[in-house]
């Protein structure tokens, strides 16, 4: 099955890839391909048109504000079910294009167990260890397709509440809203590691590529896999680099303040 789904995977990044392309620059690595930055961004679409419109009927507060949006409230009632239908379609690919590098490993438990150190940026490194996904991601990616699949099984349940017993659909509103609200946790930490907590993360979702600093600092294991280097050797070569480069600046300062001291020494 996993070389069935290797197979198919390799084949829609063949045709995406004819529909665009990535440039990768000097001092860049490619990290995610076309293929894969439109099915993240399909289901970041679909997942936020879901939140809204089950938002707008989930409280008559959010119902005034929301559902103008979508044109009323019975068009936000007809769209939602869509919205969520959509997402989980976007995501089984994204699943399938995912699933190789998201298998649980020993290096993603002994993660877990430093995650305060992680959160707190109290290395400057990642762990030697950690490949194109640390086991934060993983965990988050996990717990989005366990989300899904129940989105997908109550949302089926609710929108054809008409033929099933009230108290299935009843439960199907409580596993609906709990996994609505397990995925909005996690989508808004995975906004705030992508941007504000990981500089130059979400360039690689834009332009598909990050900086060989970025991979060796966060994924040092995958860098090595692609760059063939040792991502310690080379942190340690750029940590010289900026060292010399600072000394050289304040030596050029003092060297341009020294001249307006002598010219001062130099007045009766």
């Amino acid at each position: 099955m996993s070389t069935s789904i290797e197979q198919f995977d390799e084949g829609m990044r063949r045709k995406a890839d004819r529909l665009g392309t990535t440039v990768v620059h000097r001092g860049e690595l490619l990290r995610h391909p076309v293929y894969t930055r439109v099915l993240h961004w399909l289901v970041a679409i679909a997942f936020v048109l879901s939140l809204l419109s089950g938002f707008a009927l989930y409280t008559p507060w959010l119902f005034r504000f929301l559902t103008p949006i979508f044109g009323g409230g019975p068009m936000t009632r007809f769209l939602h079910p869509w919205f969520g239908l959509f997402f989980d379609i976007f995501f089984l690919f994204q699943f399938l294009n995912w699933l190789a590098p998201m298998a649980w490993t020993e290096a993603d438990r002994r993660w877990l167990k430093r995650v305060r150190q992680y959160t707190t940026n109290e290395n400057k490194v990642e762990p030697a260890e950690v490949g194109f996904f640390n086991g934060g991601q993983k965990l988050y990616f996990w717990a989005i397709v366990l989300s899904g699949v129940l989105f997908l099984i109550s949302g089926l349940l609710m929108w054809f509440d008409h033929v099933m017993p009230r108290w299935i659909v009843a439960v199907s509103y409580v596993v609906h809203d709990l996994a609505a609200l397990l995925m909005l946790a996690g989508f808004i930490i995975h906004i705030y590691e992508g941007t504000a907590a990981m500089p130059g993360t979400f360039r690689a979702m834009t332009n598909g590529t990050v900086t060989r600093k970025w991979a060796w600092t966060h994924h040092p294991s995958w860098y090595r896999d692609v760059t063939g280097r040792d991502p310690r050797e080379d942190y340690e070569h750029e940590k010289r680099r900026q060292s010399e480069r600072a000394r050289a600046v304040k030596q050029w300062e003092l060297q341009q303040e020294a001249p307006e001291h002598s010219a001062d020494d130099k007045v009766p």
